[in-house]
């Protein structure tokens, strides 16, 4: 069934994605399609750092673009964009005009080029390039040629469930504590409160971690479960753990 989603030119339509990719490393499946394609060429800047989840997917397929989208596509829907999904986004090429005696020896010594053409045609992922995406490749550029910054790698982003003693802890402190955990490599993201049973809720958090810096195991044993964050937290598992 194809996802549907609101006009990714505004804070409301990123949003929705952010919330959307909070659980989830891709737009469909377990790997990344077309339909990730679709959705990173509608977005027309580098997403802002508050779109935790959003940012570390843009990321993700920036680093994929040039090399093959595996997965199985379920289409995509997004209001106010004229992009076709990657489900039925077909790429026409101009139908040739028949040749004029003028024009039929200048056609024969150009075939070898054509074949070459044809080669780079076979080739192409994505299907010749737009204004807009031409536009928007060139402002990232921009941006990472003015920051000096490379791009980082060994990064991951894990989704912990924190659960709390009983139906009687204080969610908002659990969810301080949690927070007040700092480490050079970790970066705290969005959080959400989802019933157990009994009244109880757990915290599901996402954090991105630097690989070489932060272990999350270590994490959880020595500072998550361990005091003081243990008057509030009876224990904390890794629901998703994914390389970025």
């Amino acid at each position: 069934m194809a996802l549907q989603l609101e006009d990714l030119s505004g804070e409301p339509g990123l949003k929705q994605l952010d919330d959307y990719l909070l659980s989830r490393s891709y737009i469909s499946g377990y790997q990344a399609s077309r339909d990730d394609l679709s959705v990173y060429l509608a977005i027309s800047k580098t997403p802002s750092a508050k779109f935790v989840n959003l940012a570390r997917w843009y990321d993700h397929i920036s680093a994929l673009l040039g090399s093959s989208f595996p997965g199985a596509a379920a289409g995509v829907k997004i209001a106010g964009s004229a992009a076709a999904t990657a489900t039925t986004r077909e790429v026409a090429a101009p139908a040739a005009a028949p040749p004029t005696p003028e024009t039929a020896a200048d056609d024969s010594a150009e075939a070898p080029a054509a074949e070459e053409d044809d080669d780079d045609d076979d080739v192409d992922l994505f299907g010749e390039e737009t204004e807009e995406e031409a536009a928007a490749a060139a402002e990232r550029e921009a941006a990472k040629k003015a920051s000096g910054k490379k791009k980082e790698s060994g990064k991951s982003s894990v989704l912990l469930d924190v659960k709390p003693w009983d139906d009687e802890t204080d969610m908002k402190k659990l969810e301080e504590a949690v927070r007040s955990v700092t480490a050079e490599g970790l970066f705290w993201g969005a959080s959400k409160l989802v019933p157990v049973g009994y009244g109880i809720k757990k915290l599901q958090i996402m954090m991105t971690i630097e690989d070489d810096l932060v272990s999350p195991d270590n994490l959880i044993e020595d500072y998550l479960t361990a005091e003081p964050c243990n008057e509030f937290i009876q224990s904390c598992d890794i629901v998703a753990f994914n390389k970025i």
